[in-house]
């Protein structure tokens, strides 16, 4: 079972795709802010990272990238999920070091496939 560690603030989201992904059979942790998420990385590293991009404290693009700079979890595929749809977006996110982009709203139905694509 692959265990995903979800970054994001907004309550209502983290319980969206918290459930469709444990339905898929997923083991799922939440941090609601990137410092807690790196936090939790460090001590327990998941199998991927969903990463929201837009948060108080520290956005999703500066938590990347400092966890791409820590040796013991710089390799955790994170896939930015974000509803910053601009163009340019997907190319800054994967440019800051994120694996991979899921534009937010996410699609039930589709989820937990884009999801097992990053996996390793």
């Amino acid at each position: 079972m692959a265990r995903v560690l979800y970054i994001e603030d907004d309550f209502n989201n983290r319980m969206l795709v918290k459930r469709v992904l444990l339905a898929e059979g997923f083991e799922v942790h939440e941090a609601e802010t990137a410092i807690v998420g790196i936090e939790m990385a460090q001590n327990d590293p998941p199998d991927l990272i969903l990463m929201d991009i837009s948060m108080p404290e520290m956005d999703g693009v500066t938590a990347t990238q400092h966890i791409r700079q820590m040796p013991t979890i710089r390799e955790i595929p994170i896939v930015a999920l974000t509803a910053n749809a601009m163009q340019g977006d997907k190319e800054n996110f994967l440019e800051a070091g994120c694996d991979g982009y899921i534009s937010k709203p996410i699609d039930i139905d589709t989820f937990a496939d884009q999801i097992r694509q990053y996996l390793p």
